[in-house]
């Protein structure tokens, strides 16, 4: 409640509604003189932070504590006392995906090269060995007795890491030219979907000029980039499948479904922040048992999603496993379909 004070006159500046008592009963809007101070200003804006922030970790400790408490209340029409689940989505994913962008490396070459082992040993250990030592291996290992200059065998790795990365050799074709003609000659018959991959494969492969790890980075880090879209379309699919599972409980609607859903990915959220959290604070400290704590709070995950289901639609035990384990097995799917969809979409965009 702001400390100016109040009109003399009943209409609202706002909405020109009749006002009994302090507030519009329409648009909601304090009745009191429009003229602000500047202390008014800078006090309202803290009391909106410091009423936000209460809101939301008053908010964040009952999801967390309590599975399906919060959608409950939100079905029962007890609102005001909470951070509206919509808001608190935005605000949490945003944050999430600042941190994981932030603290999580994609699209890097040097990911691709530290996954690769040649010859039965990690990338890393080869580019660190002496002159001798380096081409005595890639004489051995690699090039049938003939030791390799350094900037060859990056050539090489770099050919290594396409094979593993598209489990294809590099394009064979030089270019578009030389692809429609094998195709008018009748000795590929592809479809619509493979002539455009082959078009696309050319049409990267002039752009970056054969440089299949450069590519690889660009890809990965054009997927990762659309996890938020990924997450986004997800939600109302997982709500989709909670509205089939529960079809007899008719009191449900799909929007009721879609808030349970958006408090479950909530907690998604945060369990997945802890995880990275844990991994960074492990590898900057070798903490290695602290790896442990990242299956717990994997687990965490199913545990909470089983008693939110049994809190929030209040079946029985039994009930609520099968539907738990059918919600996760068409959860994987969803997962596994979306994710192709944007493997196709993330090459196509590059």
């Amino acid at each position: 409640m702001s400390h100016l004070k109040e009109r003399i006159e009943k209409n609202c500046l706002n909405c020109n509604a009749q006002i009994y008592g302090k507030y519009c009963h329409i648009c909601g809007q304090e009745n009191i003189e429009p003229k602000d101070t500047f202390w008014h200003l800078i006090s309202h804006f803290f009391q909106d932070i410091t009423h936000f922030d209460g809101k939301f970790f008053s908010t964040l400790k009952l999801l967390i504590t309590k599975p399906g408490y919060l959608s409950k209340e939100y079905l029962q029409g007890k609102r005001m006392s909470y951070l509206n689940p919509i808001r608190m989505y935005i605000f949490t994913s945003a944050f999430f995906f600042f941190i994981f962008f932030s603290l999580v490396n994609f699209g890097d070459k040097e990911i691709v090269n530290n996954s690769l082992r040649i010859s039965g040993m990690p990338l890393n250990d080869i580019l660190i060995m002496d002159s001798s030592s380096f081409a005595k291996f890639t004489a051995e290992k690699i090039n049938n007795g003939v030791p390799m200059h350094r900037e060859d065998f990056k050539k090489y790795v770099d050919s290594v890491a396409a094979a593993k990365a598209f489990h294809i050799a590099p394009g064979i074709y030089k270019n578009k030219a030389a692809y429609d003609s094998v195709l008018t000659s009748g000795v590929k018959k592809h479809n619509w979907l493979q002539r455009k991959l082959v078009y696309k494969d050319i049409e990267l492969n002039e752009k970056f000029a054969h440089n299949q790890s450069k590519l690889f980075s660009i890809f990965v880090y054009t997927l990762a980039h659309s996890f938020p879209q990924m997450f986004f379309i997800s939600l109302p699919l997982f709500a989709l499948m909670l509205k089939l599972l529960y079809i007899r409980r008719k009191k449900y609607y799909l929007v009721d479904h879609a808030i349970f859903s958006i408090h479950f990915y909530i907690f998604v959220f945060i369990a997945l922040l802890s995880i990275i959290g844990i991994k960074n604070v492990a590898a900057k400290f070798s903490w290695v048992w602290l790896q442990y704590l990242t299956g717990a709070i994997v687990f965490s995950i199913f545990f909470y999603l089983y008693k939110s289901l049994r809190n929030f639609y209040g079946q029985s035990r039994l009930k609520t496993i099968v539907k738990f384990i059918l919600l996760n097995i068409f959860s994987i799917f969803m997962i596994l379909v979306l994710l192709i969809g944007f493997i196709f979409f993330s090459f196509f965009k590059i």
